[in-house]
């Protein structure tokens, strides 16, 4: 293509073009336009006007317009290094990193000597996590002339970024001597108050400890020890370097001096008892240095809670005794919270059963630090400090007949419903109360209780969002979008929820997305998982702010933290929540395509069953009509709402196009989406079982059958005695088996050692899992996962096997969780309408509280 002369602009247009360039910047972007116009009028064919304009457009929410235009800018100056930036600018709001990189190349090979575009590439090259050309990129920057004549501030944030490059590349010492030399660059000492300065010293020592150096860390830690301001960290580094130097005797002055600063830190307390040679089998010692703290800090509470951990028998009871009356007295809250991990020894949970019940019986004369039941503390009580005490007994004999450990509902139900009688309107109270019912399998009592706890303290965010968690665990989205609306601003595009998911409520939309898949509502259900994934995208993205912000205010190893963090987001158990039921949910629309149209009407337990084609044609033009008749309503109230769709910065809120996720719903490629969210699942979250159970489900589905043998003993890795490694199995074998298709001769090869210790290849499977439940009789779990099986091998024994199910409620092991599984079964085969009421008669029986089985 024939390259045009980029034409100069006259004196006017320059001044206009200036203009154009600060108003774009402070976001006059009407101006902008309006000054970009009057420029080519003039000048039709000037580039970098057009960039610029294209800029705007990009600024405006116009993507599409805002490329056509920098083509046609490209096109008019090749040559620009201010179109090819752009370009790049263009790319890299799209989230197009790799052709992002390759316009600033583009733009640095016409101006090289740019420090904005050097560095606006860098910072890409950071995002991407291409370490080796961001120390080449940032390497270019410290040698431009601009660079070098900068003041110590911003050399200081140049420096420091290639050190940090050089860092997560792994380049340790060369990363050490990047800070070396600039420190021998500064003119002046700083000045004490060089908190920037002081931060990349400490950053540095970091380095030098990650080298394996310890010896050299302590040296150059003592070296600037006095002058850090970050004294708790120096401190802490200090300590531990003495520690693995085994400089005992000054490793526990070290920690003396921290726990001088915090009592209540237990890593502190764990350092010293290493540092004074005291091992963890060494009791009497490890007592005799508790004991030592809690006398200095009469008030803490470690000191007193941790020997807790390693006491036994009577000396256990005594100082739990002594713990728990010393908390119940005082009445704190969380005296259970603090002690439950206990509960994984049996003879300390019935110690602790057994001194709680005493108290409430008041079979011993309480004993607190020594005193006799009418003193606390050396103070006499009053007879409302008894009154106290007796209701703390209550709240934590409550909490702990609830606790799964110890779980004794109906006695935990008697001892609350007691304290709620003593305090009627404690919210804590009636938390607990709502928490029985909970596990009661009652959410229906649940949600009503939790409701009437947040009746008594309404301006109570933390008590006002449980009340919404139980209610949509009670599927009661529009009353629990109600009540998250009362600390919502009121004025969002899309009223409580918009603003739930501007701010990234995660926990709401999960909670919200679970309910409608509850409830059937596979659309809505879809969108709030696709919502969590976004809110996660936008983590990833938010952090290429950071690259430059915190070189420049110098908070260098927070930002490592955060390098590193961003590095392993997607591990968060929100977003393997919000994945693994969006994969779910892909993988029965691939089963099902129908649940498209079931799932607007009748629900995930609805069903259009039972109605021949006639009426179910019917049935679906039906809910079609009423679907376009809400979706035109909601088209109305968007239309009036207009006016409210634009920020207080000027720029215009995108509309949500799809807010029920019709279009979510509508794919014609399931499996394909799901993969959106699976992949970065069992990339970074290889330990999770049911990641790599729906991962199996995916890939078989998709005749990958490698993939799905690579999940399978992924899972079997993590737990081999789950009952559905054995389903999944068989069901991987059987499906090879009936392949009409023959493999390739390497993936067979592979399929064969992999899978024969497993199941070989001339195995029968139905004795295979006879031979399994008869094993495994017992769990109700088990016994289920090999009914599956002997469904699909044996069609024929479908009444028997339904029958089954519903002895499974005899297992004394059956908990309400494996009964719900149960009845889900029983739907899911479409068993007879008889054998479904037995089963939820027969539930109700053993759990007649639970909604689950209500008729």
């Amino acid at each position: 293509m024939s390259q045009q002369q980029h034409p100069q602009l006259a004196s006017k247009e320059r001044s206009l073009f200036t203009q154009l360039v600060k108003q774009y910047e402070s976001k006059q972007y009407k101006k902008g336009l309006k000054a970009a116009d009057q420029i080519l009028r003039k000048n039709p064919t000037h580039g970098d006007t057009q960039a610029m304009k294209a800029l705007i457009f990009n600024a405006q929410g116009n993507s599409d317009e805002a490329f056509a235009m920098c083509k046609v800018a490209l096109k008019n100056a090749m040559k620009s290094h201010v179109c090819w930036h752009v370009y790049g600018l263009l790319w890299k709001n799209i989230k197009n990193y790799e052709e992002a990189i390759k316009a600033y190349k583009f733009a640095l090979r016409i101006e090289p000597e740019s420090q904005q575009i050097l560095r606006d590439l860098a910072l890409l090259q950071m995002q991407v996590r291409d370490h080796q050309s961001y120390i080449q990129s940032r390497r270019a920057i410290l040698q431009m002339k601009s660079t070098v004549r900068q003041n110590n501030s911003a050399s200081r944030q140049n420096w420091t970024a290639l050190a940090v490059a050089q860092h997560l590349a792994g380049d340790l010492y060369d990363a050490e001597r990047t800070l070396t030399t600039f420190e021998e660059t500064l003119r002046s000492t700083p000045s004490k108050s060089d908190n920037e300065h002081y931060e990349s010293v400490l950053y540095k020592n970091s380095i030098i400890a990650e080298t394996g150096e310890t010896e050299r860390a302590l040296d150059h830690l003592e070296a600037v020890y006095k002058n850090l301001l970050d004294r708790t960290a120096a401190m802490e580094l200090r300590a531990q370097y003495l520690l693995a130097l085994d400089r005992r005797q000054d490793a526990e002055n070290a920690y003396r001096a921290l726990l001088d600063r915090n009592a209540e830190y237990r890593v502190y307390y764990d350092g010293l008892r290493q540092a004074m040679g005291i091992e963890e089998s060494d009791v009497e010692s490890l007592k005799s240095l508790y004991d030592e703290y809690a006398n200095k800090n009469p008030r803490g509470d470690t000191a007193r809670r941790v020997p807790l951990d390693f006491l036994q028998g009577e000396e256990f009871r005594t100082a739990a005794d002594q713990y728990l009356q010393h908390m119940l007295h005082k009445g704190v809250p969380s005296t259970f919270a603090n002690i439950k991990a206990l509960y994984s020894d049996s003879a300390k949970r019935e110690t602790i059963q057994s001194l709680a019940e005493s108290y409430l019986a008041k079979a011993h004369a309480p004993l607190v630090n020594g005193a006799s039941e009418k003193e606390v503390n050396g103070e006499e009580k009053a007879e409302s400090q008894k009154s106290q005490f007796d209701i703390s007994v209550l709240y934590f004999l409550a909490q702990h007949y609830n606790y799964h450990l110890s779980r004794d509902l109906a006695r935990s139900m008697e001892v609350i419903d007691e304290a709620i009688e003593a305090r009627p309107e404690d919210v804590n109270f009636h938390m607990t109360k709502a928490r029985i019912w909970k596990h009661h399998g009652n959410l229906q009592k649940a949600s009503e209780m939790i409701e009437r706890a947040r009746s008594f303290d309404e301006r109570d965010r933390y008590i006002n969002s449980k009340a919404a968690k139980y209610q949509l665990r009670n599927n009661e989205n529009a009353a629990a979008c109600e009540n998250m609306g009362k600390f919502t601003k009121k004025d969002t595009v899309g009223g409580p929820l918009g603003d739930l998911i501007d701010m990234q409520c995660i926990w709401y939309i999960t909670e919200d997305g679970e309910a409608y898949l509850r409830q059937g509502k596979l659309g809505l259900a879809l969108k709030r998982f696709t919502s969590v994934n976004d809110i996660f995208e936008i983590w990833q993205e938010d952090q290429y702010d950071f690259h430059s912000f915190s070189m420049r205010k110098g908070m260098i190893r927070a930002y490592v933290d955060m390098i590193r963090w961003e590095d392993r987001l997607r591990e968060h158990p929100f977003f393997s929540r919000a994945a693994i039921s969006a994969v779910k949910i892909y993988i029965s629309l691939f089963d099902n395509p129908g649940l498209k149209d079931e799932s607007t009407l009748y629900g995930m337990n609805g069903s259009l069953e039972g109605m021949n084609s006639s009426e179910r044609k019917k049935a679906q033009k039906k809910a079609r009509k009423a679907q376009e008749k809400q979706e035109q309503a909601d088209a109305e109230k968007a239309d009036a709402k207009k006016t409210a769709s634009v920020g207080p910065d000027g720029e215009p809120k995108k509309e949500d196009k799809d807010p029920k996720g019709a279009k979510l719903l509508a794919t014609t490629e399931p499996l394909v989406d799901a993969m959106k969210f699976l992949a970065p699942l069992l990339e970074f979250s290889p330990k999770n079982l049911e990641a790599q159970q729906v991962g199996f489900e995916v890939f078989i589905r998709r005749k990958k059958y490698l993939m799905a043998l690579r999940c399978l003993l992924a899972a079997r890795s993590t737990d081999p005695s789950h009952p559905l490694i054995h389903e999944q199995s068989i069901r991987l074998r059987h499906t090879l088996k009936l392949s009409p298709e023959p493999l390739a001769p390497k993936a067979s090869e592979i399929l064969d050692a992999e899978l024969s210790p497993l199941v070989s290849p001339d195995a029968d499977l139905l004795k295979i899992n006879a031979d399994y439940l008869a094993t495994n009789n017992g769990s109700a779990a088990h016994v289920q996962a090999s009914l599956r099986v002997r469904q699909l091998l044996d069609p024929k024994s479908a009444d028997e096997n339904q029958k089954d199910v519903i002895r499974t409620l005899a297992l004394p092991s059956v908990s309400l969780e494996d009964a719900i599984r149960g009845l889900d079964l029983l739907k899911f085969w479409k068993a007879p309408a008889q054998y479904q009421d037995d089963f939820a008669a027969a539930a109700h029986e053993r759990w007649p509280e639970a909604t689950a089985f209500a008729s």
